[in-house]
């Protein structure tokens, strides 16, 4: 039998409630304090929190605080990657955030969902799909990136968008819901 971390790890419904995801999300909000409190010139300490929490990153990560993420080893970048103020990654699954991927401010990264069915729902079994952003991509500033999104390489996605269903490489794409505006030249 599956524990509930394999069924969240595989997409399946899954007890949010079970002792060791339980423990999981604490340790990562305990280091996320630590990193949000920190200031601004301990540049050392933000990078040895940074190799706790978010362990399958690329070189270079960017993180300026606050931010917040459910688990943190779900995060998994490419090198040069930046978040700006006050992001919120939801990896219940991954999310893969290719190189030099730039994440404006209040962005929302959502691989956490809930059964559309009320009575599952109300079981309190919860499920999640993963996220995958290309490299050389913009997310603008309060961007919401819906669960089981792709984004492909060298997209732009405009500021306050809701991104719900996957967007390919090369254009630039805004709006709620986001929808391709245009293609761009590479």
């Amino acid at each position: 039998m599956n524990t509930e971390k394999q069924k969240m790890l595989s997409g399946q419904l899954y007890d949010a409630s079970d002792l060791e995801l339980i423990k999981e999300r604490l340790e990562a909000r305990l280091l996320l304090k630590e990193l949000n409190d920190l200031p601004e010139d301990k540049a050392e300490t933000k990078k040895i929190i940074l190799n706790k929490l978010v362990p399958n990153k690329g070189k270079n990560l960017f993180i300026q605080t606050p931010f917040y993420c459910d688990y943190g080893y779900n995060i998994i970048t490419g090198d040069n990657v930046y978040f700006n103020f006050n992001c919120v990654v939801l990896d219940v699954m991954p999310v893969k955030i290719g190189s030099r991927t730039l994440i404006g401010p209040n962005v929302q990264l959502y691989t956490a969902t809930h059964p559309i069915n009320h009575k599952e729902r109300a079981s309190g079994l919860e499920l999640a799909k993963p996220i995958i952003i290309g490299e050389d991509v913009w997310l603008g500033g309060s961007t919401v990136v819906c669960p089981g999104v792709h984004i492909g390489d060298r997209t732009v996605i405009g500021a306050g968008s809701v991104v719900t269903k996957n967007i390919p490489a090369d254009v630039f794409a805004a709006g709620n819901p986001c929808k391709v505006i245009r293609k761009l030249e590479i």
